[in-house]
C-alpha cells in the first residue's frame, strides 16, 4: 500500500538559481505589473465616468478589463515573491486559491469573449433591433450569469482536489496547475479525470458556439453589406478577433505543456509560454482596445490632454 498524506506546503520545482539576476527579473515582472494595472484601471475608469460609453460594448469590455486585474492579482504578487525567495515553495491553502483564482480567470475570458462576440452579431447583423435584444439590464445579467458560472464551476474542480490524498509535493512548475496537484494523488482520481475533461470541454466549446455562430453570421453580412456594414465590423470586431487569437495561443501552449514531455524546449521558453496568457493578455487587451476602438481613444486623449 502506497503511503499518502496530507502536505501543508507544495515546492515549485521549475525555479533555478538566476544569482544577482533575480533583482532585474523582479523589476522586470514589478513594472509588468504595474502597467497592467494602470492600463485596466484607466480603461475601467474611462468607461464607468464617460456616460457616452455606458453601451453594451464598452460594459462587456469593463467585465472584461476587471477580469485582467482579478488574473493578475492571482499571478504577480506570488510571482515576485517566488523571483527573489531562495525556496521555491507555496502553502496548500494559497496554492488552493491560486488554481482557483487562475481556473476562474480563464473561464470567465472566455465566456466574456462569447459575450463580445454575440453583442457584436446583434449590432452589425440586426441593427435596428439591437437596443431592444441588448439593454442594459441583459448586459448586468449576462455578466453577474457568467462569473457566478464560472466561481462555481472552478469551486467545483478546486473541492475534487482538495479532497484527494497525496504521495508527494514537489510541482514541476512555476505556479500552482490542479492538473499537477492531481498527478501527485495516491487516492483514486477518476472523478477529478472525468469532472477535469467535462470541465475543459464545457469551459471551451460551450464559449466557441456563439463565438463561431456570431462570426459566421457576420462574415455572411459583409460579403453582401455595403462599405459602410464592412467597416463597422472590422474596426469592431478586430480588437475581438486578436485578443481571442491571443488567449486561445496562450491556453494551448499551456496545455501541451501540462500534457506532453517539454524537457527538449529550452528552460526560458518553457517559463515564457507557460505564462504567456497570464503575463499577456492582461496587458494585450487594454493596449489593443485603447488603440483600436476610435472612442475610447478620444475619450484617454481628453482625460489627459484637457
Amino acid at each position: 500500500m502506497v503511503n499518502s498524506t496530507q502536505f501543508s506546503y507544495f515546492i515549485l520545482s521549475a525555479y533555478f538559481d538566476s544569482g544577482r539576476l533575480k533583482y532585474l527579473y523582479f523589476m522586470f515582472v514589478l513594472c509588468l505589473y504595474i502597467l497592467i494595472v494602470f492600463a485596466n484601471s484607466l480603461l475601467i475608469g474611462v468607461i464607468c465616468m464617460k456616460r457616452s460609453l455606458h453601451e453594451p460594448m464598452y460594459i462587456f469590455l469593463c467585465s472584461l478589463f476587471v477580469n485582467e486585474l482579478y488574473g493578475s492579482a492571482g499571478l504577480f504578487p506570488f510571482l515576485l515573491i517566488q523571483i527573489v525567495s531562495d525556496t521555491h515553495t507555496i502553502s496548500a491553502p494559497l496554492c488552493f486559491l491560486q488554481i482557483f483564482c487562475l481556473y476562474t480567470y480563464g473561464s470567465i475570458e472566455f465566456c466574456n469573449l462569447a459575450l463580445m462576440s454575440y453583442d457584436r452579431y446583434l449590432a452589425i447583423c440586426c441593427p435596428l433591433q439591437y437596443n431592444t435584444h441588448m439593454t442594459c439590464n441583459k448586459v448586468a445579467l449576462f455578466i453577474a450569469v457568467v462569473w457566478l458560472y464560472c466561481f462555481i464551476k472552478s469551486l467545483i474542480t478546486l473541492s475534487l482536489s482538495v479532497r484527494l490524498q497525496l504521495c508527494g509535493n514537489v510541482i514541476n512548475r512555476l505556479i500552482c496547475h490542479n492538473y499537477h496537484v492531481a498527478k501527485l494523488a495516491c487516492s483514486e482520481t477518476s472523478v477529478n479525470n472525468i469532472y477535469g475533461l467535462f470541465s475543459s470541454i464545457v469551459t471551451v466549446f460551450v464559449p466557441l458556439i456563439p463565438i463561431f455562430f456570431s462570426y459566421m453570421k457576420i462574415l455572411e453580412i459583409c460579403l453582401v453589406g455595403s462599405k459602410e456594414t464592412r467597416q463597422k465590423a472590422v474596426s469592431t470586431c478586430t480588437p475581438h478577433l486578436a485578443s481571442l487569437l491571443n488567449f486561445s495561443f496562450g491556453c494551448g501552449f499551456l496545455t501541451l505543456q501540462s500534457r506532453f514531455d517539454m524537457t527538449s524546449v529550452p528552460s526560458v521558453l518553457r517559463i515564457i509560454l507557460s505564462l504567456y496568457f497570464l503575463t499577456c493578455q492582461p496587458l494585450f487587451n487594454p493596449i489593443m482596445y485603447g488603440l483600436r476602438m476610435s472612442k475610447i481613444q478620444k475619450t484617454c486623449k481628453s482625460v489627459f490632454f484637457h
